[in-house]
């Protein structure tokens, strides 16, 4: 298992859910929630200025996916987001991770724990950033190496001979 404090990250439509390992590797606990900046990029710098302030080894960011393992909408979202915050932390690595049914999870176990609805909106992100972060540890755990995919930046396409375009 490497050693290093790693972030995850639940990306949603109006927020942004931020979790945290212990330098271990072995237990992600809940850090907080940003607003969605769509437009600014203000979350995804919030985010990167954790990476240096806990000079972290690794972002690990959900990748909603459907029951089906097919990816939608969501799924494109979080990619884009994942890819912005790549090229702003550079070069600590950023993996994507299947997230299928955190955030469900994260309801129940908050309801689970006597969290009123109206209260769940303020840490569900948080929690299903756990959730998160914790699988990708795990997983690391049992098999020995980086969880889910690297995000890598994308490279222009170099001009074939001849093309103008």
């Amino acid at each position: 298992m490497r050693e290093g404090i790693r972030l995850g990250v639940d990306v949603g439509s109006v927020r942004v859910g931020l979790a945290v390992s212990d330098p271990s590797g072995l237990l992600a606990t809940p850090e907080r929630t940003l607003a969605r900046d769509v437009e600014g990029g203000r979350d995804r710098e919030e985010v990167a200025a954790e990476v240096t302030a806990r000079a972290a080894v690794e972002v690990v960011v959900g990748l909603p996916r459907s029951l089906s393992g097919q990816e939608g909408p969501a799924a494109e979202t979080a990619r884009a987001w994942a890819r912005e915050l790549a090229a702003l932390v550079r070069p600590v690595p950023v993996r994507l991770v299947d997230e299928r049914l955190t955030t469900v999870d994260a309801h129940r176990r908050l309801r689970d724990s006597g969290v009123a609805g109206r209260q769940q909106r303020a840490v569900v992100d948080q929690a299903a950033a756990v959730l998160i972060l914790q699988a990708a540890l795990d997983a690391e755990r049992s098999s020995g190496r980086p969880p889910g995919e690297l995000v890598t930046l994308r490279k222009p396409r170099a001009k074939a001979k001849g093309q103008t375009r």
